[in-house]
């Protein structure tokens, strides 16, 4: 069974950055697709970002540029560099793992964490 937490969120002012973590347990991290998704308060979740098990990435368009997803496989962990916030980017931030790559509908990705808030304001 493979768990995740997310770590890092916080609040921040529009065009500051976060990093945020992703601490993967159990299953075999290297052979898992890893990616991000977020929730704001009245939408559907939405596909942020992914990485392959060959480090390949895939971003949705309003984030190109400013955010940047990487893994550590020896760490298992996955990470999210978001600069130039803005703040639209207000939404709980989830990681999650996948078997297969690229999926963007939420619905289609095998786990998830427990989410953390990223708050854009000044």
């Amino acid at each position: 069974q493979v768990h995740l937490v997310e770590s890092g969120g916080g609040l921040v002012q529009p065009g500051g950055s976060l990093r945020l973590s992703c601490a993967v347990s159990g299953g075999t991290f290297v052979m898992k697709v890893m990616g991000w998704f977020r929730q704001a308060p009245g939408k559907e979740r939405e596909f942020v970002a992914a990485i392959s098990r060959s480090a390949g990435t895939y971003y949705v368009d309003s984030v190109k540029g400013r955010f940047t997803i990487s893994r550590d496989n020896a760490k298992a962990t996955v990470y999210l560099q978001m600069n130039s916030l803005k703040p639209e980017d207000t939404a709980v931030y989830y990681c999650a793992a996948a078997s297969v790559w690229l999926r963007l509908a939420p619905d289609t990705w095998d786990t998830y964490g427990q989410g953390t808030q990223v708050t854009v304001s000044s």
